[in-house]
């Protein structure tokens, strides 16, 4: 463990490499609160630090920055307890408080907010259709052999699946099957769903079966939504780094792996490549569970350089992530 001396250098560096973007010199870090000792010491403490591996000197002559060791000793034991400020505060209140409709736009919406709030990349995850069930199911006409499965379900998702049939089908048949799988399905999840018990008639069992099997397609599906991925762009110089990380972010599957791993393994910050995807070796993942009525509905994060204002980051996710949770449980 450091001692005072060097844990109040190290603090201050990252506080301050944090704050500017730039590497920290000894003479900057002992002018600042909390030092209190010459320049010529704090240069000393300053190679200790590099030596074991919580800064790093990009330049000869440049002065260090934090590695991805030097941050997490800082988010796990020196940094201050993170808070909203007022105006964050009262704009995630204001949000949840007038956002009402679809599922789907609150979740956008809210990735949105939490981009606004961090100037981070936001990522939110919403349940899983499989834990929820139907709450209504329409077949509505296209063509003479096209139709869109219509599905509502109780977190306020709605999922549209068109179907191709075999036959020309009337508009009796689709009233007939929408009745026939609003009686069997309604209330059920999809995992709950694998077919239903005929009807005798010919033509409106034919719809009621590719209805059921269209809709096993989204058994197990998480939606993602993506706030702010613009911000990647002015976060990094590297063109080649922002090309890969949005790449990276373009795959629901990693995001959903990514968080979910973050959050099995008892974190809320995975710092740099502690989250093992390799293409997201510069970036910091921040998260924080969905939990509405004692279950995990999903997840909240932010994705930014190893560079971010953790204390920020962590009190952001954590209060939309509790907001979100409270959201569900009055949908459900």
């Amino acid at each position: 463990m450091l001692d005072d001396r060097k844990t109040n250098i190290l603090r201050a560096v990252v506080q301050e490499y944090i704050a500017t973007g730039q590497p920290v010199g000894s003479g900057h870090v002992a002018k600042l609160p909390g030092v209190n000792v010459s320049s010529a010491t704090v240069r000393n403490e300053m190679a200790v630090l590099e030596q074991e591996g919580y800064l790093a000197q990009p330049h000869t002559s440049a002065g260090r920055i934090p590695t991805d060791k030097g941050y997490r000793l800082f988010v796990d034991a020196l940094a201050p307890d993170g808070s909203l400020d007022r105006a964050a505060t009262v704009q995630v209140g204001e949000f949840f408080q007038s956002s009402h409709g679809r599922l789907e736009e609150l979740l956008r919406q809210t990735s949105h907010l939490l981009a606004d709030i961090t100037h981070h990349t936001a990522l939110v995850v919403g349940p899983k259709t499989e834990v929820t069930t139907v709450r209504s199911i329409q077949v509505v006409r296209l063509s003479s052999r096209t139709a869109t499965v219509v599905v509502v379900f109780s977190n306020g998702t709605v999922e549209n699946e068109i179907i191709s049939l075999s036959e020309e089908i009337d508009d009796a048949h689709l009233v007939r099957a929408t009745s026939h799988l609003s009686t069997e399905i309604v209330g059920k999840s999809l995992v709950d769903i694998q077919s239903v018990p005929l009807t005798n008639e010919a033509h409106t069992d034919i719809v009621c079966a590719v209805a059921v099997q269209s809709l096993q397609r989204h058994s197990g599906d998480e939606p993602v939504f993506v706030g702010g991925a613009a911000s990647l762009a002015q976060s990094f110089e590297a063109v080649e780094v922002v090309r890969n990380v949005l790449q990276i972010v373009e795959q629901q599957y990693v995001v959903v792996s990514l968080l979910k791993d973050v959050l099995d393994r008892g974190l809320s910050v995975a710092i740099g490549a502690e989250h093992g995807v390799e293409p997201l070796a510069a970036c910091s993942v921040v998260v924080a569970p969905v939990v509405a009525d004692g279950e995990v509905m999903g997840s909240v994060g932010v994705l930014g350089p190893t560079r971010m204002n953790y204390p920020q980051a962590l009190a952001t996710v954590e209060v939309v992530g509790e907001q979100l949770g409270r959201r569900l449980a009055e949908g459900s």
